[in-house]
């Protein structure tokens, strides 16, 4: 008999007949009533067996951890909160868990601690559901883009550029690190390394895709990205994934409208889609947020916080209009934020970002035209000379989720810019021939996945929703 799915089974519209179902035992209870969950869904299938008919030392193998198969009757449930269940005729053991030693007992875990056994955390409710919703928000994406005509790139992991120019990179070489070639200055000759130059982990994926959209007018990336930044905060990851899509022909305008319309998207199809895990996830933040003073619990629950993300309309506002928003806001004028507003030219900080988003419009905002002093050497100057045409969108709880631009199409302004960034030309050959040949308007954006599953599930801490987080410190498994 094949395996059948608890999440199947529980979706049914029928009982009385006969399944064979494979899972891990989160609880046995009486020697008589499993709780099995195989991760198709957030619930478990009861599956009851016959003390008697077992034999004794398999009843004591069937412990919290186990893995095991078992083969019965679907039957209509006679408890609470469940439709049906499985009455057992046998009962296999796939694989044993000494309950002496399991770390995940049927208790409250602290998320520190499941952050150590990140190996074993998919196995609980909390991680099982983040990581279903994570798979979904992932297919959204994919399906968004495809149905719009985007061709899906994939950009190089290992990279000679920094597309951000930020110098804060891994590197990657294949050189012996104890004996490595040097130059007659003394410095390390990296024309013997195996590419025969400097490589880097790579911090984006937005170069090269431009390269692509300039001949196929819509792509995007979506890969791993690195950032070798000594950074320990709940909302920075040294690897993590990024989602850039590039437009030919697009205008900031149009590359604003698209974002938007891919973040609705893609949270409309979780509301309609994880229904189940995003109701525990919401009552699990309640429970977490009961501690806390009321000035720092979520404005609102998270499914109703989704919604409302869906329903309306992002507030569009020059970075100066942010500005005067800013120094005049009561924070401000009384110190309360960390880093005080004083004009024109400051980079906006997570607190300001939240303030926009969750006291002042309380809806999503969508910031344009920053300094170009604080942004990348690619966005497009605008005419006054000292802005540029970007634009980030700050979520509630989060702070900025997307960055882009308009890019600058122009050669001799390009050329300008990376020479005021003192950004090498001739390492850069490559990419100004897209504005030799054949150059045209064209705008794109990043947004960090994780960032957006943060915001999605409702978690706190970055490191909860990538299976295996690497920050300064930490590369386990």
């Amino acid at each position: 008999m094949r395996r059948t799915e608890i999440k199947q089974i529980q979706q049914g519209e029928k009982a009385d007949y006969e399944v064979k179902v494979n899972g891990w035992v989160r609880t046995f209870r009486n020697n008589q009533f499993i709780a099995l969950n195989d991760g198709s869904t957030l619930s478990t299938l009861q599956v009851v067996v016959d003390r008697e008919s077992l034999d004794e030392s398999l009843i004591k193998r069937i412990t919290t951890g186990a893995c095991i198969s078992a083969t019965g009757k679907v039957v209509e449930s006679q408890g609470r909160g469940q439709k049906y269940e499985v009455v057992a005729s046998s009962v296999e053991i796939l694989g044993d868990s000494d309950p002496e030693k399991y770390p995940l007992q049927p208790k409250r875990h602290s998320m520190e601690f499941l952050r150590e056994i990140a190996h074993l955390r998919f196995r609980t409710n909390t991680f099982g559901a983040i990581f279903r919703i994570r798979h979904h928000i992932s297919y959204a994406i994919h399906k968004f883009f495809n149905d719009r005509g985007f061709f899906y790139m994939h950009s190089p992991i290992i990279t000679g550029s920094d597309a951000e120019g930020a110098g804060e990179m891994f590197r990657v070489t294949a050189l012996d690190i104890n004996n490595p070639p040097k130059t007659e200055d003394g410095a390390i000759d990296f024309s013997k390394d195996f590419f025969g130059k400097e490589t880097n982990l790579t911090v984006s994926g937005q170069l090269e895709a431009e390269l692509a959209a300039l001949a196929l007018s819509k792509v995007y990336t979506f890969g791993p990205t690195f950032r070798a930044e000594n950074s320990n905060t709940s909302r920075h990851l040294a690897e993590f994934w990024m989602i850039e899509p590039e437009v030919a022909f697009n205008d900031l305008n149009d590359n604003m409208d698209l974002a938007e319309d891919m973040l609705k998207y893609v949270v409309k199809y979780i509301i309609d889609n994880c229904d189940e895990d995003l109701e525990f996830l919401q009552t699990r933040l309640e429970n977490e947020e009961k501690n806390k003073p009321q000035k720092d619990r979520s404005p609102m629950p998270l499914k109703e916080k989704l919604a409302f993300c869906v329903e309306n309309d992002f507030v569009r506002l020059t970075y100066t209009e942010a500005i005067n928003i800013l120094r005049n806001s009561k924070p401000n004028k009384k110190g309360k934020f960390q880093f005080p507003i004083e004009g024109f030219g400051a980079d906006l900080q997570s607190e300001h970002e939240r303030y926009l988003v969750e006291k002042h419009f309380k809806k999503p905002v969508i910031l344009t035209d920053y300094p170009k002093d604080i942004k990348a050497f690619y966005m497009r100057m605008n005419d006054d000379g000292t802005t540029v045409r970007a634009m980030d969108i700050l979520f509630p709880g989060i702070g900025e989720i997307i960055g882009g631009s308009q890019r600058e199409e122009r050669l001799e302004v390009l050329l300008g810019r990376m020479e005021e960034m003192d950004i090498p030309e001739e390492e850069m050959e490559w990419f100004l021939d897209t504005r030799r040949y054949g150059t045209c308007v064209h705008s794109g954006f990043g947004l960090g996945f994780e960032r957006l599953v943060l915001f999605i599930t409702g978690m706190t801490n970055i490191r909860d929703v990538i299976p295996f987080p690497r920050y300064p410190g930490s590369a386990e498994f």
